[in-house]
């Protein structure tokens, strides 16, 4: 590995680093929800109004290699900094943006988990887009929608080494929650906290 590289390695860890310090510094603000909007902040309250009182979950990133197991959801109500770990793990990887996950989704996640007694992480292929990810994206497959709630933090395309991704989808389809995409010859599938629709 030579100078050049290395340099331009740590102005991009650096450049993580930040926008990680950024992110978490603004949910110790309490500013999170206001960014993300009324939605997400409806989901919030909404999401801890049933299930377990402890909620666990263990992800990986396909396109970093970052992996995470923690509680997002203890007695009653979602854990702010496991939420800010979850995003960051979420970001845009292509640009470095973060954007707040909505909650809801990490909830649809663990019941897919339970129903199917998964003990994997869930591999995450995609979390949050940005605009321009998205559009860029668009111009290269007919199947990114222009308004995608990938955009918004309600969204995930997710696999589980060792399980079929239509059980996956079955799963996801029967808990009547959301969207749900079914691409097998990928083999992956779509979560969000849209309507209920399924493609």
């Amino acid at each position: 590995m030579n100078r050049q590289h290395l340099a331009n390695h740590s102005v991009e860890e650096g450049r993580l680093l930040t926008s990680r310090r950024r992110f978490l510094k603004q949910l110790a603000c309490g500013s999170l929800l206001a960014v993300a909007g009324p939605k997400l902040a409806t989901a919030a309250l909404r999401g801890g109004s049933y299930g377990p009182s402890h909620k666990l979950i263990a992800l990986e990133n396909t396109n970093t290699g970052e992996k995470l197991k923690v509680a997002f959801f203890e007695r009653g109500h979602y854990v702010d900094d496991a939420l800010a770990e979850i995003s960051y793990l979420f970001r845009d990887f292509h640009t470095g943006d973060v954007h707040p996950i909505d909650p809801f989704l990490l909830d649809q996640l663990h019941e897919i988990q339970q129903s199917l007694g998964i003990v994997k992480p869930f591999e995450v292929i995609s979390g949050y887009r940005s605009p321009y990810t998205n559009a860029h994206l668009r111009k290269q497959s007919h199947r990114v929608a222009k308004h995608s709630l990938h955009m918004e933090g309600r969204a995930i395309d997710i696999r589980v080494a060792g399980v079929e991704s239509r059980y996956i989808r079955d799963a996801a389809v029967a808990m009547q929650r959301g969207g749900v995409g079914y691409y097998p010859y990928a083999n992956f599938v779509h979560l969000d906290t849209g309507d209920i629709r399924t493609w």
